[in-house]
């Protein structure tokens, strides 16, 4: 099983100003998958900051944060015109599957009730179980964006109840800053998990805050592939 770490280039679930800084020392440090938020810059902006990532043979994220149908599909238009690889997020998986077809992004909603920005988790974990299975069942759904930790009850358990009961990828999102929760993702099935805060505010453990120490250790803390069980052992990333 291979496992990404996807480096958002956000705080707060916007876009940074200074995104594009940041994208060169993540290209440089090994981090191949990056990505940002569908506020915080203008169209345009993403548009270069997402030529950036390509250019530097990154794999490209837009992560929906829009809570309302019209914004939702403003979003996936954008993504359509910005040409990322992958969307992200977003709860309207109906209204925006047309909009993406025939562009080739891959397309991984949020299950679950989504409260608020930044984005919480709401819900039971049977609740969001079930709304997991039915957005894994919808033709042009690739994948499933759980916010895993922006949840308000045992995390592991829901992290391993939403992977067992799908047929589709899942990844993490949202507060994740330590080695500890990227093992539990990694145990829990999950195809990988976004950090953006957590790096660039320099809290996750390391050496130092600056950006190119916390994206090494990110990456050496991220090298999981889950054999057998509740045990990982360490692999390459993709």
């Amino acid at each position: 099983m291979t496992f990404k770490f996807i480096f958002m280039l956000t705080r707060n679930d916007r876009t940074v100003q200074d995104a594009a800084d940041h994208v060169k020392t993540a290209i440089e440090c090994g981090v191949r998958h990056i990505g940002f938020k569908d506020i915080g810059l203008p169209v345009e902006a993403l548009k270069e900051l997402n030529g950036e990532i390509k250019a530097g043979g990154a794999t490209s994220y837009l992560e929906v944060v829009s809570l309302d149908i019209e914004s939702e599909m403003a979003s996936a238009t954008a993504a359509r015109e910005i040409g990322v690889d992958f969307l992200l997020g977003g709860t309207n998986a109906a209204a925006v599957v047309p909009i993406l077809r025939g562009s080739g992004i891959k397309y991984y909603p949020f299950p679950g009730e989504i409260i608020g920005h930044p984005s919480v988790l709401g819900g039971s974990v049977d609740n969001i179980v079930s709304s997991a299975i039915v957005l894994a069942k919808t033709p042009g759904v690739d994948g499933l964006d759980l916010l895993a930790y922006r949840f308000n009850g045992d995390v592991p358990d829901l992290m391993k109840s939403v992977c067992k009961a799908v047929n589709v990828p899942v990844i993490m999102a949202g507060s994740i800053d330590t080695p500890q929760r990227i093992e539990a993702v990694a145990i829990a099935g999950s195809e990988g998990f976004t950090i953006g805060t957590a790096a660039l505010d320099g809290v996750f453990p390391a050496a130092d805050t600056a950006l190119k120490t916390q994206l090494s250790e990110i990456l050496q803390a991220t090298q999981f592939v889950m054999p057998t069980g509740n045990t990982v052992s360490r692999v390459g990333l993709v």
